[in-house]
């Protein structure tokens, strides 16, 4: 269960979500959090220049390989807008970052566009879970999940896309 604080930061990648739709981009954000509850990066979909590997996550987890010890990396969270695809999910096992909680799941959106008769993604979609064995998952948070549906359905009503 997400306390007040962690709410905030999981609403802030909502908001990140929204940012990227109205900048032409998929409804993805990301927030990465220091186990002493700092903020340490943010960022959102970047995929609309034509490079479908310009998820936040992804940016996230090559950002503390960079920038933070392994120890700080286990300890923080990554707050996200919707729950890691398979790339996101590994780059986030592969450097070892910390727990993950996310507003939706993969499950959710997959039925979400299938009733917006969007095609699937190219990648299968997996939960974290099963890419990153073991590792803590919160998610989805029923708060903030139906605010992210609404940035989809837009996002798919919408003819520039």
């Amino acid at each position: 269960m997400l306390d007040d604080r962690e709410f905030a930061y999981l609403t802030r990648a909502v908001e990140l979500a929204e940012e990227a739709l109205n900048a032409g981009d998929e409804p993805f954000g990301s927030v990465l959090v220091s186990a002493e509850g700092v903020v340490l990066a943010e960022d959102r979909n970047r995929i609309a220049g034509g490079d479908s590997t310009q998820h936040p996550e992804f940016f996230l987890a090559r950002w503390a390989a960079q920038n933070m010890t392994p120890e700080a990396r286990a300890k923080a969270t990554v707050y996200t807008s919707g729950e890691h695809c398979p790339m996101c999910a590994a780059a986030h096992g592969w450097v070892g970052l910390g727990r993950i909680a996310y507003a939706s799941s993969s499950e959710q959106l997959g039925r979400w566009l299938a009733d917006l008769g969007v095609a699937p993604p190219p990648v299968a979609t997996l939960p974290i879970q099963q890419v990153v064995p073991g590792l803590t998952v919160e998610g989805p948070i029923a708060e903030l999940d139906e605010r992210v549906h609404e940035l989809h359905k837009r996002r798919h009503a919408s003819p520039y896309f």
